[in-house]
């Protein structure tokens, strides 16, 4: 039987390395990434990524960033992080999300990073960290490290998934499946370049496929 006229062509194998190709191409004029974004700026310390990670959670980069380099205009290191009164750092994360818990969560881990003398460089012993879970642990070994870490936020869950590339329920799923099959070199980049992408290009409803650079490999 013949093949019916309106049936969509089949898409290409997927080629990792082609897509993340397409992928520096398709959001090159776009946005940054908060923690890229601020390593590009000047603060790509660990300490710096850390409390910008954590002040990440929930707020977006349109958000994160300004009230990160507010902060970091005031306190760069632990011991100057620490010395600040509660009630001033709540000032300073104004418009980030959870601001009092936030700010108790960095004295909390500025205090503890200034007796130890350094940022924990192990996922294990960041998130021995209060505040700390996987994803802040990720980005921070990744970018303030340069140690290979995946971080999965909601924008990488979902477009892997939609590509194909891996087929898991949740972002922590998600992160499991990608070690498995991601090759280690772009371990850091997939944050970089899919937050972008994600939020511009394939985005949560109505994505926009059809200008899609990277629409003959998706799924």
């Amino acid at each position: 039987m013949p093949q019916a006229a309106d049936a969509a062509p089949a898409p290409d194998p997927f080629d990792i390395d082609q897509a993340f190709r397409l992928l520096r191409e398709a959001v090159a004029p776009l946005p940054k990434a908060a923690m890229f974004e601020l390593r590009d700026r000047g603060h790509a310390s660990p300490f710096e990524q850390l409390v910008a990670a954590l002040i990440s959670a929930r707020t977006r980069d349109e958000t994160t960033t300004p009230v990160c380099l507010r902060l970091f205009a005031v306190a760069r290191t632990p011991a100057a992080m620490a010395a600040l009164a509660e009630e001033a750092l709540v000032g300073l994360l104004h418009g980030a999300t959870f601001p009092e818990p936030k700010a108790r969560d960095i004295l909390a881990l500025s205090r503890s990073i200034a007796a130890a003398g350094t940022v924990p460089d192990t996922a294990e012993g960041l998130m021995a960290l209060r505040g700390v879970g996987p994803k802040i642990a990720a980005l921070t070994l990744g970018v303030g490290f340069g140690v290979p870490a995946i971080s999965v936020d909601i924008h990488v869950h979902r477009i892997v998934n939609r590509w194909g590339y891996v087929a898991a329920g949740t972002p922590e799923r998600t992160m499991r499946a990608l070690v498995a099959v991601l090759p280690e070199r772009y371990w850091i980049e997939l944050n970089e370049r899919l937050v972008p992408f994600g939020k511009a290009i394939c985005t949560g409803e109505r994505p926009r496929c059809s200008g899609c650079l990277l629409r003959r490999l998706c799924r």
